[in-house]
């Protein structure tokens, strides 16, 4: 160890004493917690530049969008999947989606929670690179066991982004401007699977369902690459930590503690960090219903997409590219919603606290899911029995438009209470709700062919609808009593 403080040391695991500031040496010299150099400290996320942080918040949102548009890309192609296997089991037709949806809640319990012990970027990274491998398997696949288990592999990774990419704009965007962040990142995460279908149509008609899977490799080679070289970590703890390890090696003491880094055994806080999204979901009555609300709606709206084929070709004698393209209806309803509600969340959340003379309310972010909410169950009557009924092709396609809108209206407001509530530990509180959405997602599709084989197109949505409709007052109910039961049902973290 060195003599005096500008002294160099000669053991190559230390770090001279004069590369770091003054602020470091202090701290070198006495022990203390780590922190920044003052608030302005532009190694904090927080203030990086605009353009550094629009451009990380674009990344991410490109990585969330690819794994939903994965997991639908598959779509319009089953059947040609099953024609090559030899298998005409309905049910196994519906599971080529749904078992991606399914890894799609395995990855956030443990990707989520990981990302606030080691940090996004190695979660982030290894991650893309796995998925991409394993989606290279979907691919090749050379039996339909063989498919559904590298399906089930790049669900589970690929699902990594979709949690994480919530941490990453709080770690980025102070509260009073995260509304617009979040709408670029859902709207990314909604339009996937949307987007998805209407590509895998046109390759599986013109060329075969593998390249489906090849679409997804050579995009997810080259959003990892750009990732790997742009996006640099945003978790404030693991950069403190990164700080702390260097000054730690100049003065060779203790490891300095680290604000947001417990001082426990990593045993202990990696069993923490993983039960995390169990505890969110399970004893936090918010987390609960937002959960059970957004993974109705995600439920509902893979469910519709095992209904537009054969809806639209039986009914209306659409080609299998042609149905691809219903699918753009709900991308317009949630590109709606998504403009709305970056638009106007974080003003309506700042003009209420103002109003009331206090900061801005989580809960004033839900006003605006009141709104839009009913618009899933009117949209399901209104494509439902305007497509029963043969009504002109576009009267059932504006319905659809209509459920895309609430479906957005649901999901981006809930995403936004969960981030401002839940801020250092925003990755865990959408873990939660991306496993209960995925499991929805992978499940309920799997009544649709039967359900509506038995009801049709019509009594099978109003089904649909008045489930919904009996949620619809949950964002009405946060938003009055909210705030009374965060504080009376606190969850220990």
């Amino acid at each position: 160890m060195a003599s005096t403080p500008t002294s160099i040391s000669n053991e190559p695991n230390e770090v001279p004493i004069a590369s770091l500031s003054e602020t470091d040496r202090r701290i070198a010299v006495r022990g203390d917690e780590v922190d920044w150099e003052g608030s302005n400290d532009p190694k904090n996320p927080m203030n990086w530049s605009e353009k550094r942080r629009l451009i990380s918040v674009i990344l991410i949102s490109i990585v969330g969008f690819l794994t939903p548009f994965s997991s639908s890309v598959s779509a319009p192609a089953t059947a040609q999947i099953m024609n090559e296997f030899h298998t005409s089991d309905k049910t196994l037709e519906g599971f080529v989606v749904s078992v991606f949806v399914l890894g799609n809640a395995v990855g956030p319990l443990l990707f989520g929670p990981a990302s606030e012990v080691w940090g996004r970027s190695i979660i982030l990274n290894s991650c893309n690179a796995l998925f991409v491998a394993f989606t290279i398997g979907c691919a090749l696949a050379t039996s339909l066991p063989m498919l559904m288990v590298f399906r089930f592999l790049s669900g589970c990774v690929g699902a990594a982004p979709v949690a994480i990419g919530g941490g990453v704009i709080a770690d980025l965007i102070p509260k009073e401007r995260r509304g617009k962040a979040m709408g670029i990142f859902t709207t990314g995460s909604l339009a996937g699977p949307v987007v998805g279908p209407i590509a895998g149509g046109y390759l599986a008609q013109g060329i075969n369902w593998r390249w489906s899977f090849w679409l997804v490799v050579i995009i997810g080679g080259l959003v990892s690459v750009l990732v790997l070289l742009v996006l640099r970590e945003t978790h404030a703890p693991t950069v403190l930590k990164w700080k702390a390890s260097k000054i730690q090696k100049h003065n060779g003491g203790p490891m300095l503690r680290v604000p947001g880094i417990k001082d426990e055994p990593l045993s202990k806080v990696c069993t923490q960090a993983i039960v995390r999204p169990a505890k969110m979901l399970f004893l936090s009555p918010i987390t609960a219903s937002l959960s059970v609300f957004q993974a109705l709606v995600f439920g509902y709206m893979y469910l519709m997409f095992t209904t537009f084929t054969p809806t639209f070709e039986t009914k209306y004698g659409f080609s299998l590219g042609e149905s691809g393209v219903v699918y753009l209806s709900l991308g317009v309803g949630i590109a709606i919603t998504a403009f709305t509600v970056t638009q106007y969340s974080d003003k309506l959340m700042l003009a209420r606290g103002a109003k009331k003379n206090r900061e801005g309310r989580p809960e004033d972010r839900l006003l605006l899911m009141s709104y839009g909410a009913p618009m899933v169950p009117i949209g399901l009557l209104w494509y439902g029995w305007s497509a029963q009924h043969q009504l002109h092709f576009m009267v059932p396609i504006v319905g659809i438009a209509f459920v895309g809108l609430g479906i957005m209206s649901v999901s981006l407001p809930g995403n936004l209470y969960m981030v401002d509530t839940f801020t250092n530990y925003a990755a865990s509180a959408l873990a939660a709700v991306t496993f209960l959405r995925s499991v929805a997602g992978g499940l309920i599709p799997l009544a649709g062919p039967p359900m509506f084989n038995a009801l049709d197109v019509g009594w099978g949505c109003s089904t649909l609808a008045f489930i919904a409709v009996a949620l619809c007052p949950i964002p009405l109910l946060l938003t009055r009593y909210g705030e009374l039961i965060r504080t009376k049902f606190p969850v220990r973290l």
